[in-house]
């Protein structure tokens, strides 16, 4: 069966015999065949096409990545108990931010200000309020807070956090809980 595609150009042509120069068989001691582990591949020569007027520079190896920073602590949403007391008024929301009539962009910068300061302040439970939105979807910021605060940046800060009781806004506010300061 023959395989039809094709023709390589002069330059592929080129690319291809420096390539098939440079690979050299491996050369795997008798003794050490049977344990993977103690091969080695050897070091790799970079391949240089000869072609007049084009100079190609080598690749440096790539280096090993770095070591990732831990993850962020999860999530977790108010209990039962906490939210029905929060709802009736018995345990205090320590802060309240309005983020009506805000861009996204002025928001996010409000809203990490805003939890930064809370934060400082020692708060434990905060009302984000973001509005309803008049489209069927909610608004831009009812569908942006959530996101945002799931983002690295703000979990150092946030426990969690839920919808707020229609008391306190109902689907277009959030109820979120800070982590105390170390």
């Amino acid at each position: 069966m023959t395989r039809r595609g094709r023709r390589l150009s002069d330059e592929e042509r080129v690319l291809w015999a420096t390539v098939t120069r440079s690979i050299a068989p491996l050369r795997v001691p008798r003794d050490a065949a049977d344990d993977d582990d103690a091969r080695e591949p050897p070091p790799r020569q970079p391949a240089v096409a000869k072609r007049p007027g084009v100079a190609i520079r080598p690749v440096a190896p790539l280096r090993p990545a770095a070591p990732l920073p831990p993850a962020p602590p999860a999530l977790a949403a108010l209990d039962r108990r906490q939210r029905k007391r929060v709802a009736r008024g018995r345990d205090a929301i320590d802060g309240r931010i309005d983020l009506h009539g805000l861009t996204q962009a002025e928001a996010h910068d409000a809203l990490t200000h805003f939890l930064h300061s809370a934060a400082r302040r020692e708060a434990r439970l905060v009302l984000v309020i973001t509005g309803k939105g008049a489209r069927e979807g909610g608004g831009v910021l009812r569908r942006q807070v959530p996101l945002w605060l799931a983002l690295p940046e703000f979990r150092a800060l946030v426990i969690g956090f839920e919808p707020a009781h229609v008391t306190h806004g109902g689907d277009g506010a959030f109820y979120v809980r800070l982590r105390r300061a170390r």
